[in-house]
C-alpha cells in the first residue's frame, strides 16, 4: 500500500492532494519484512 505524505510538513495527505501537488508530495511504499525460508533438514544416509 502506498502512503503519500507532504515533503514540507511530513505529514500524510490523501491522494487527490498528492496528485495535485506532485513537487512538494512523496509517494512512500510499505515494504513488507522478507519471509524466512524454513530451516534445512540434513540428508538422511
Amino acid at each position: 500500500m502506498a502512503k503519500i505524505r507532504d515533503a514540507g510538513t511530513g505529514k500524510y495527505v490523501t491522494e487527490e492532494y498528492g496528485k495535485k501537488h506532485p513537487k512538494t508530495t512523496v509517494k512512500e511504499t510499505d515494504k513488507s519484512a522478507p519471509k524466512k525460508s524454513p530451516p534445512k533438514t540434513p540428508k538422511k544416509k
